[in-house]
């Protein structure tokens, strides 16, 4: 792979308007060649808007961003609000890159990780790489039973897909864009993550992990994975992980 290769960095989108532009002025300042898809799904607090602005303007609509290489703006606009995975499959559709990561819009996960990330597909030594928020980086402490439900749900994951990943969860994917491609995907909401990785682990592909911070939010600062999210999880584990072999 070129030593340069263009990143896709896929962003799904939902009510984030008080974190998009922080969040995009760190995406632009990390030196790489970037693409950033942003895919909206039928938000109410003015992130729409806001990416149609970007979409007209590009780097104009981000006051004081600093861009450090090539970037590239997509934005989609889903018709009604489908959830995280619907939007994820559609911007990997759209994805042009030779990478392609999956990159939240809230500011839990360093733009400033993704060379990392990325570091082992460049190297020509993975096709998928995982981040991880349990191996080692700075991560902010908060809930325990997430932790808890986090580490049962990797558990369940690794038992069925054969991986032995520390975090099933992490919004951090790379993935190799043909790799990413031969893949179809089903999952509207939260429970792409189990799918993703059970598709991964049956894909005989060379998946790597690596360390990454972690800012988590709370409940009260627009946190918005719930319990019905955890079930579905499990119900996703089983589904893609026991039955769809």
């Amino acid at each position: 792979m070129s030593p340069s290769p263009l990143v896709s960095l896929v962003v799904p989108v939902f009510n984030e308007v008080r974190t998009l532009a922080e969040l995009l002025r760190r995406v632009v300042a990390v030196d790489f060649r970037k693409e950033v898809v942003l895919v909206d799904d039928c938000s109410t607090d003015g992130s729409r808007e806001f990416l149609e602005a970007v979409q007209a303007k590009g780097l104009a609509a981000l006051e004081g961003a600093r861009p450090a290489n090539e970037n590239r703006f997509v934005v989609l606009l889903q018709p009604r609000n489908q959830g995280k995975g619907a939007a994820l499959r559609r911007g990997f559709a759209a994805a042009t890159g030779d990478i392609v990561i999956v990159q939240d819009a809230d500011l839990e996960y360093d733009p400033r990780d993704i060379p990392r990330v990325i570091a082992p597909i460049v190297q020509g030594n993975a096709d998928v790489v995982f981040g991880s928020r349990f191996t080692g980086e700075t991560r902010r402490v908060l809930y325990y039973w997430h932790a808890v439900v986090n580490w049962g749900l990797t558990t369940l994951s690794n038992m069925t897909s054969g991986l032995n990943l520390t975090d099933m969860e992490t919004c951090y994917k790379a993935f190799r864009r043909e790799v990413l491609s031969s893949f179809t995907l089903e999952e509207d909401r939260f429970g792409i993550e189990p799918e993703l990785t059970a598709k991964v682990g049956r894909a005989n592909v060379r998946v790597y992990e690596v360390p990454i911070s972690y800012f988590g939010r709370t409940y009260e600062e627009g946190k918005k994975i719930g319990w019905k999210d955890g079930v579905r999880a499990l119900y996703a584990i089983g589904k893609y992980g026991l039955l769809k072999r």
